[in-house]
């Protein structure tokens, strides 16, 4: 196997090749690539088999060159589950050994796939999550008959309470979902990731009309908000906010409510919602309501400076989160322009 590195972002056919793959998805398209490296300045580092006009498997990676946390290739930073797409007869255990050969060329401290696990035999998982998935291709009442009563019943009580729900893509829908996004991650005790992020996204994805924010309103007060990508019919819920003062309207259940009934009515076969931390019992049970068929995603991590897989601890709850839940919002934007980057 003769891997090469290409940059998608040089490729104009590069998202009609992706969606030739089964595998594919938005996280392995063009826009989202612009996304991270335009935000954080990462280096797309994807490596196929084949020409780049006419590769038979790829290997999206993008490197992450930190003076704080150092060099390593991620596929991809900031993306729930990627896996790579192969070819026919394609082999993942040469493909990844010659992705390892690669990382060493470039001094990459590890190589890290978020997908991909099952594929590399007695490979352990690095951090494992949940994912959840709800078929589309089916008639819309179907559908909301999957859902558990009480998601059925928060959806009918949002509806009563004169909410209304919006689709845009424009920038001011985009600032009024980051408004949300900073005061739900204060509660969580995460700090938010920089406006600029959010600023790409709907310049690179959103105004391509590759993605929505969807709003709820209430007395024109935004209290719910959600981003949604979509590519060759398979949508994701990348990103949800509210107003914790706004609750009791359901505002949430109406937002996810109203982006399945689009994407139905657009013909798409499935909404991904995301991964889940596997400790958060309260967001699993919520993605659950909708229906949601659950599996396991894993991540590997290969060292290689030590020629061996190793584990990583999810931080996605510890210490750090009751720190950042006390300080005020201002504070964690700041922390969080500084520190995403590094993170990767």
């Amino acid at each position: 196997m003769t891997l090469r590195a290409i940059n998608p972002l040089e490729i104009p056919t590069w998202d009609q090749q992706v969606a030739r793959f089964s595998e594919s998805s938005f996280f392995h398209s063009s826009a989202w690539c612009r996304v991270l490296h335009h935000t954080y300045g990462y280096t797309p580092q994807y490596l196929i088999d084949g020409d780049a006009n006419g590769f038979t498997s790829a290997l999206p990676l993008m490197e992450v060159n930190s003076w704080l946390t150092g060099r390593r290739g991620v596929s991809l930073p900031f993306t729930d589950v990627v896996p790579p797409l192969l070819g026919n007869g394609a082999n993942f255990p040469d493909f990844f050994a010659a992705a390892r050969g690669w990382g060493k060329s470039r001094g990459w401290k590890y190589l890290e796939c978020r997908g991909g696990r099952a594929l590399l035999a007695d490979a352990p998982a690095s951090t494992s999550f949940l994912s959840h998935t709800l078929d589309l291709a089916r008639d819309e009442k179907v559908v909301f008959a999957g859902f558990e009563e009480s998601v059925r019943r928060a959806v009918r009580k949002a509806e009563k309470s004169g909410i209304q729900i919006e689709f845009s893509q424009d920038t001011a829908a985009m600032r009024d979902f980051y408004r949300l996004l900073c005061k739900t991650r204060q509660r969580h005790g995460v700090p938010p990731q920089p406006w600029h992020f959010f600023s790409q996204i709907q310049r690179q994805v959103l105004a391509e009309n590759h993605g929505w924010v969807v709003l709820a309103r209430h007395n024109g007060t935004p209290v719910a908000g959600a981003v949604f990508f979509q590519f060759d019919r398979k949508a994701i819920y990348k990103f949800g906010a509210s107003d914790a003062a706004f609750q009791q309207l359901r505002g949430n259940n109406l937002v996810m409510w109203n982006a399945i009934q689009r994407y139905i009515q657009l013909g798409s076969r499935s909404l991904d919602f995301g991964r889940t931390s596997v400790g958060n019992d309260g967001l699993r049970k919520f993605k659950l309501g909708w229906g949601t068929a659950e599996k396991t995603a894993d991540y590997v991590r290969y060292d290689l400076r030590s020629g061996d897989f190793v584990t990583a601890a999810d931080e996605t709850s510890g210490w750090h989160t009751r720190v950042f839940n006390a300080l005020p919002i201002w504070i964690s934007r700041t922390i969080g322009a500084a520190l995403y980057r590094h993170i990767g």
